[in-house]
This record gives structure tokens, sequence and C-alpha cells, in this order.
């Protein structure tokens, strides 16, 4: 399953969500959410442990329409959008988490 994450982990409980809900899969994180991807914030250690039930993706164009793609921590993946469009058809269902 992937797992879609739009909102900042910072103003909303998304996030948070599906990290205690779900139990694996991929996460792609887009718009405010690749937030959560970068290195120094406060998501960071939960990011890093996720990393062992999920593969993390991160939307590259926006982490670089918010100046943060030399922030990405190491392991969660860049995807454009061909990579976006390729994770949902790959897998058999999608999670928006709001």
């Amino acid at each position: 399953m992937l797992h879609i994450i739009n909102k900042s982990p910072l103003t909303n409980s998304a996030l948070d969500s599906c990290l205690r809900v779900a139990q694996s899969g991929e996460i792609l994180l887009i718009e405010d959410a690749v937030y959560a991807a970068t290195s120094g914030n406060a998501f960071e250690g939960k990011i890093r442990e996720a990393m062992g039930r999920f593969r993390i993706y991160v939307l590259q164009p926006d982490l670089d329409a918010r100046g943060l793609a030399d922030r990405i921590i190491e392991g969660v993946l860049p995807v454009d959008y061909g990579g976006f469009v390729e994770l949902t058809t790959t897998n058999k269902t999608c999670q928006s988490w709001l």
C-alpha cells in the first residue's frame, strides 16, 4: 500500500497517524509533508525509525520549491512526478492521510 501524506507534521497529525496505524508499505511525502524528510527537524527520529517498516519517498519538486533539497535524510528516496505516478500504479492501493 502507498501512504500519501501532504501536510506538515508540525501542523497536522497525518504523519503520526500513519506511522502509528499502518504496518508496512511505502510512504510518499508531498507538499508540506516534505519537511518531515529533512535532517534536523523534530520528526527526523520518527522517519529514521519508520524506515525499518516502510520505504519512504519524497517528491523532489516539492523539496526544491521549499529550498530543502540539500537537507534530505539519508535513505529517503526522492522521486519526480513520473516516480509519483509509478508509485501509484505499482501499489495495489493508495491511502491519502488527511
